[in-house]
């Protein structure tokens, strides 16, 4: 378990938790008194090392010298859901309010077609046939506009933003405490998958932070309340049903480990800003045209990248001046294969 957390920053020197926190056998084999001490009276179990910065850090502790609550109490929540609310959730609704105003236009496009042809060929009531043919091409035109949308936004989910079994808030979590992506999500930069974290990676964190004052939604849910069902599934030996948000089609290739480790690429780049968000929603339509369009235009870090060596004549070009940066489509990203096996 380590030691108790609570009351820490009251017992110890800030400069010194720093120290301890980024890598505590190091500070032991200096021969720190209080560290030295630490360690015997926690049964000799090392701490393991994190690469976070001194910031990093000093936001944890002031996390726990809060007793859970995010730094900033309300008025940092505010910010937060206001910030959310005009970069992710007003886009969605104003996408949903078009798809739907385009679907009702459909409908009564369809019905004046659908008269417009009876009275053309049958009841005759308007004998200007110019009036028909006004009306039956800007319907097919509306029509096979509606068909169009509809027919692109198969196996696309822009704005997606379901309910989690556990309301998770990247925004603490990513945001006011700058826990990295790849600490929960640790296959990323490995694996074709990111990964959904087990249960046992958040314990990590709340064997320690067990209670939290921290509430949302117009405080129907309660940061406490969500950290009590972590250690129900853990004591149930059940996994948390966690839901996939940004999903693609499954004729479609996608692989993490060559976008985060070969291609250095931020999470936000396709995720969008997680770290304001409270509930993640899908950003990007990730759509076919969107990924090629990043292939031809993103610069990809050539020259000091192991995994671009072989590509000898570009790398010719890059000295000689002939070419200024190297697109992903410049080393087949822009082929049908790559993602189309």
């Amino acid at each position: 378990m380590g030691p108790d957390l609570k009351g820490v920053t009251e017992r110890r020197d800030e400069a010194w938790l720093i120290k301890f926190v980024q890598n505590s056998q190091a500070l032991i084999q200096s021969g720190d008194e209080t560290a030295i001490k630490v360690f015997e009276e926690n049964s000799k179990i090392p701490m393991p090392s994190h690469s976070l910065t001194d910031d990093q850090v000093k936001g944890i502790l002031k996390y726990i010298a809060a007793g859970g609550k995010v730094a900033g109490g309300e008025k940092a929540q505010e910010e937060t859901v206001v910030k959310t609310g005009e970069t992710k959730v007003i886009p969605a609704v104003e996408e949903r309010e078009a798809r739907g105003k385009l679907r009702v236009t459909v409908i009564i496009m369809s019905v004046i077609l659908l008269i417009s042809l009876i009275d053309l060929y049958a009841t005759k009531i308007i004998k200007a046939k110019a009036i028909h043919y006004i009306l039956i091409l800007t319907a097919i035109t509306i029509v096979g506009e509606g068909v169009f949308v509809e027919a692109a936004a198969l196996g696309r989910q822009q704005y997606y933003q379901p309910d989690q079994p556990i309301y998770f808030s990247h925004a603490v979590h990513a945001g006011q405490n700058q826990i990295d992506c790849e600490y929960c999500h640790y296959t990323a930069e490995e694996s074709m998958h990111a990964g959904i974290p087990p249960t046992q990676v958040c314990m990590n964190c709340h064997k320690q932070v067990r209670s939290t004052e921290l509430t949302f939604e117009n405080g129907t849910i309660k940061g406490t309340d969500e950290i009590a069902k972590i250690y129900q599934h853990m004591d149930e030996g059940k996994p948390i049903q966690w839901i996939k948000v940004h999903n693609l089609p499954d004729h479609v290739y996608f692989n993490h480990a060559q976008h985060v480790n070969v291609g250095k690429l931020d999470c936000t780049e396709c995720h969008g800003n997680v770290e304001d968000m409270d509930q993640v929603i899908q950003v990007e339509d990730l759509s076919m045209g969107w990924c090629i369009e990043c292939h031809r235009t993103k610069e990809v870090q050539f020259t000091d990248n192991k995994f671009y060596d072989k590509y000898k004549d570009l790398h010719e070009k890059l000295a000689k001046g002939e070419i200024g940066k190297v697109t992903e489509a410049m080393v087949g990203g822009d082929e049908c294969q790559k993602c189309h096996y």
